[in-house]
């Protein structure tokens, strides 16, 4: 019995020395996501609501309190998911702590807005070895009878389909799947876990948290909990890009080739129909100076998604890099007449570079 008793205490004294596991920040509530802090209202109240009665009006005056510097000056940073009372007190915010922000606080001033979301957009990164297909949400606004979008990023390149209306419930599922990911990116995956199970109890047919959740338990080395979670996302969209990413590399972790052929397979499908995988292909070319590879890739992007001014730029870049100045000002002008007001004299600058470029080769 006394050696017994000495091994339980030998037992508990090595577990007294070994650190405990970090215990999970709360997840905030959807309320307290959306909470307007008092100090907020007050600013609405002298700021907005007394000045302006119309609609427009006080559109006006919302939009100067969140960007001017003497009100909020609100700075884009893509890091930063943040409830809308973080936004206003650390005054920066990527696209969905924007939209979050600037719906409650129109709602607030008895304006009609409503978070919209963007299947896809052109940027991708990679980031500690996940993959993460960046899409994008922005506010709309119904104002005196007409339709209008504002959006954070002014560069960001829609998908063909443009911005969709979402519920509350959609775009704070977004949110907690991005604080999510920011936590899986950490190693803290009881946090991470909290965050996913969040965003799934906002919409259970979220894909995103689906896939993330399938990396989670895939690095906590539950394979078969992981491979549940990637089916019920390609259940859900089977042509959902990261998801098939992340069942790829599951399948292959498990040695079941069969799968992997199927998910490949699929992965190609989608890749090969898809403009902004065919342009980031070119921009990881030309960045290698492959500019034939650059444009070969530049080219399916444009006869996918032919109306961005974006890809005929790229392309413009590849054959003028490549030495083939006549095809380099065909798409230059062809990336000027799509760019609009914004981007037109920024294209015609470097369109008239190109020509006197080929004057002076002329001249010789």
């Amino acid at each position: 019995m006394i050696g017994w008793n000495a091994l339980v205490l030998l037992a508990a004294s090595s577990v007294a020395f070994a650190a405990p596991p970090p215990t999970p920040a709360p997840v905030p509530t959807p309320a307290q996501v959306m909470a307007i802090p008092p100090e907020i209202r007050a600013q609405l109240q002298e700021r907005v609501i007394k000045v302006a009665n119309s609609p427009e009006q006080r559109l006006h005056l919302l939009v100067e309190l969140v960007f001017r510097p003497e009100g909020l000056g609100l700075e884009y940073d893509t890091e930063a998911t943040l409830t809308v009372a973080e936004t206003w007190q650390q005054r920066r915010a990527n696209c969905l702590s924007f939209t979050l922000l600037f719906v409650a606080l129109a709602r607030e001033i008895g304006l009609e807005a409503r978070m919209q979301e963007v299947g896809q957009v052109v940027s991708w990164y990679q980031d500690q070895g996940l993959i993460f297909n960046a899409g994008h949400v922005n506010v709309g606004m119904r104002v005196d009878g007409r339709q209008a979008t504002l959006d954070l990023d002014s560069n960001v390149l829609y998908d063909r389909r443009g911005p969709q209306p979402i519920n509350d419930s959609r775009a704070l599922a977004h949110f907690y799947n991005n604080r999510g990911a920011e936590q899986l990116a950490a190693h803290d995956y009881a946090s991470a876990r909290a965050y996913f199970d969040a965003a799934l109890r906002m919409d259970p047919r979220f894909v995103p948290a689906w896939s993330n959740l399938g990396v989670l338990e895939s690095r906590e080395n539950d394979l078969d909990a992981s491979a549940r979670d990637l089916e019920t996302a390609l259940s859900i969209n089977r042509f959902h890009a990261p998801a098939l990413h992340n069942a790829t590399k599951l399948y292959q972790r498990m040695g079941d080739t069969r799968r992997v052929a199927q998910m490949q397979s699929r992965l190609e499908q989608v890749r090969k129909r898809d403009p902004f995988y065919q342009f980031m292909q070119g921009t990881t070319a030309e960045r290698d100076g492959n500019y034939v590879l650059a444009a070969h890739y530049y080219r399916e992007a444009v006869r996918l998604y032919g109306n961005a001014h974006q890809f005929h730029f790229g392309l413009a870049r590849a054959y003028f890099l490549s030495g083939d100045n006549r095809l380099a000002m065909r798409e230059m002008k062809r990336a000027r007449d799509l760019g609009g007001d914004p981007m037109r004299a920024v294209y015609q600058s470097k369109l008239d570079g190109i020509r006197r470029l080929e004057a002076r080769h002329a001249a010789r």
